[in-house]
């Protein structure tokens, strides 16, 4: 998350256009500001971005306030057209100008987006995003630092350790629900009934339904292939040695108690059959379906 003005696919774009359905849609970005209008050709809505939420790789959506409230813009940033299109599951017809801007998000959805997309929205109970730390740092998933870094300072390597969160100590279910805090839950996606594309979005929920998923196995969580400190590696022949740290390789005796048996196919990019990319067409992106599993082709 990041302030509009200051946003990379903005600045990179700084004249974005859409027109859909009798609406033209705009937003125009300068040094202070990025200002986003909806035209009918008689009636014109304006307002200044507050906050694009999203790195810009897949997209960015846009949220401005205005009495009193956050408001969603209909349209959103996609890098895989390089332009506007429909924000996701907001291209239903609008019966007014206002709804063609825009539609409110209630107090709950809006705790939850900085929740997900800023560090410290809230302090003692109190929503204050404009105090927010834009973007996730350290204290996101850790937990606050202060009396961490002190106790490091002074060389009280216990005592740091024992203030801060280390995720990764947690127990594998705990540690996939933790990720899933912000990517969905098993249990998110089972209540809010998603299915198809909605729920294949979802990592963790997908990695639980996996055949080999064992909750109490620490082998397969989400830190087992990636490094929260790092950039995602997009490379699917780099998760090859991942995978073959639970599966024999090409010619190698299976350890029934802890390996599966070698794979007849190919020597690598495992990934690449066994977690294939699903194209999400409102989204113009292909996302990777984490439910590991032998696809059968029909």
């Amino acid at each position: 998350m990041t302030r509009a003005h200051a946003s990379e696919p903005l600045r990179a774009n700084r004249h974005l256009e859409f027109k859909s359905g009798g609406y033209a849609y705009e937003i125009r970005t300068e040094d202070s500001q990025s200002v986003y209008r909806v035209s009918d050709g008689d009636a014109t809505l304006s307002a200044p971005l507050a906050w694009a939420f999203g790195v810009g790789k897949v997209g960015q959506s846009f949220l401005f306030a205005q009495d009193g409230s956050f408001h969603e813009a209909r349209v959103s940033y996609y890098d895989g057209i390089r332009a506007l299109d429909f924000t996701p599951a907001r291209a239903a017809a609008p019966r007014t100008i206002g709804e063609a801007a825009a539609r409110t998000v209630g107090a709950a959805e809006v705790r939850r987006c900085f929740a997900c997309h800023a560090t410290a929205p809230s302090a003692d109970g109190v929503f204050n995003p404009d105090a927010a730390t834009p973007g996730v740092t350290c204290e996101a998933c850790h937990g606050p630092g202060r009396a961490h870094v002190e106790a490091m300072r002074d060389r009280r390597t216990g005592d740091g350790r024992a203030a801060i969160l280390n995720p990764a100590k947690l127990e594998p279910v705990d540690i996939v629900d933790f990720c899933g805090a912000c990517h969905a839950t098993f249990w998110d996606v089972k209540l809010a009934d998603e299915k198809g594309i909605a729920a294949l979005r979802s990592q963790p929920y997908r990695l639980l339904s996996s055949t080999c998923w064992n909750g109490g196995d620490r082998r397969l969580t989400c830190v087992t292939c990636h490094n929260p400190h790092v950039p995602l590696v997009r490379d699917a022949a780099a998760y090859d040695a991942r995978c073959l740290g639970c599966h024999a390789a090409r010619g190698a005796a299976a350890d029934a108690a802890h390996t599966a048996p070698a794979c007849t196919v190919a020597a690598g990019g495992c990934v690449t059959c066994h977690m294939p990319k699903y194209e999400v067409p409102e989204m113009h992106h292909a996302f990777t379906d984490h439910l590991i599993r032998v696809v059968r082709s029909r």
